[in-house]
């Protein structure tokens, strides 16, 4: 058991743990406080998330601060998301001790180059490389004011990235996304550690499903787009049947889906049907065009669901590809949809997941490695 004590400053409140990032911050404190770590957990809180007793349960203690949202941290040279995080009451907390720091994600790190803070452990946990993700919403975006925003966004981002250099200790989610921090950040202690999540055990069912699946967040730019290219490019016209599952599909999508009779949208599932409708899928279809970050809902599809069938961005340095059916162009996703929609997902391929899913991605083994790389083991 570890004697450690440890900062985190969450960019929102990390429960229940329903979205990407918040995914990783949820059961990456649940893993540390298994193993003995004592955490104080600084979370900046976001509208619409409600506060968490939930989580007093693994830390010494949770603080909550106001994200200042408003023109006030939106006129500045400091990204939006990053000015709007900030709390002089969270750095006099902060202040009391000199415990680790681990900021999450680029979001939370506004005082990453404080002075106040010199001498002290200063650890940044990636997610993304921020300023190509909100580049890609900018390239996915329709909207004119949104479109505006990311663009600008993504260059505050870039420009904000510089302050990297003061965190003594970067964990990367992704074997690409380190290599461009080292890049980038020459000499600097960087380690590859995947994102922490909800499996510890593969729930995948043998034999055939009759669809393929592809869910995600529907309100989000770059799922939007996703889901417009597999209707329009690969399943339109085809025998092929697809279900789209997602949170707040847009009326493009719906509008789109219903010319095809072999194409349909579930609005809205509860986890209960999300996860039946993984399991249940005779392939689960993942596309992206950012090929930053670890794709969360990879590994969530990898330990629940049959086959899966991606394109080469959504793959981004995990060492999953082995995995997976990969194919980057609309006829090699349809090529290989006809090769798979009557292969049995057989007990030797589950087989083959558990080990190299338990090798990588295993909770316990990361939270173990995470406690040596702080302490300097």
């Amino acid at each position: 058991m570890s004697d450690l004590h440890l900062h985190i400053v969450s960019f929102d409140v990390p429960y229940p743990p329903n979205y990407g990032g918040v995914i990783d911050v949820y059961y990456k404190i649940r893993a540390l406080h298994k193993q003995g770590v004592r955490l104080h957990l600084h979370i900046i809180e976001y509208p619409g998330r409600d506060k968490a007793p939930e989580l007093e349960a693994f830390c010494e203690k949770v603080y909550y601060y106001p994200r200042l949202t408003g023109w006030k941290s939106a006129f500045s040279l400091t990204p939006y998301i990053v000015k709007s995080r900030r709390s002089e009451e969270m750095m006099q907390n902060l202040l009391k001790n000199h415990y680790p720091i681990l900021f999450e994600g680029l979001h939370s790190c506004y005082y990453l180059d404080d002075p106040r803070l010199k001498g002290r452990i200063l650890i940044y946990r990636e997610s993304n490389i921020e300023h190509q993700y909100y580049f890609n919403l900018f390239k996915a975006e329709h909207h004119p004011g949104k479109k505006s925003y990311f663009l600008i966004e993504s260059l505050k981002l870039l420009l904000f990235q510089r302050r990297l250099k003061h965190a003594g200790i970067m964990l990367v989610v992704s074997e690409c996304d380190t290599a461009y921090l080292k890049r980038h950040f020459p000499g600097q202690s960087i380690h590859y550690l995947p994102s922490f999540h909800v499996n510890e055990h593969l729930n995948t069912l043998e034999g055939q499903g009759s669809y393929s699946l592809y869910h995600g967040n529907l309100e989000v730019p770059e799922n939007e787009a996703a889901a417009v290219f597999l209707i329009k490019h690969v399943f339109a016209g085809s025998r092929h049947q697809l279900v789209i599952a997602g949170m707040k599909p847009q009326k493009r999508i719906t509008s789109l889906a219903a010319r095809y009779n072999n194409i349909s949208v579930i609005p809205n599932p509860g986890d209960a049907e999300l996860f039946d409708l993984i399991r249940n899928a005779q392939i689960n279809v993942l596309v992206t065009f950012q090929a930053t970050g670890l794709k969360l809902k990879l590994l969530n599809t990898l330990y629940n669901g049959r086959h899966c069938l991606v394109n080469p961005p959504m793959l981004n340095g995990t060492g999953l590809d082995g995995l997976c059916h990969i194919a980057s162009t609309p006829s090699e996703m349809r090529t290989k949809l006809g090769e798979l929609e009557q292969m049995p997902f057989r007990k030797a391929d589950a087989e083959k997941r558990m080990e190299i899913l338990g090798n990588t991605y295993s909770n316990t083994r990361n939270a173990e490695r995470m406690i040596r790389i702080i302490s300097g083991n």
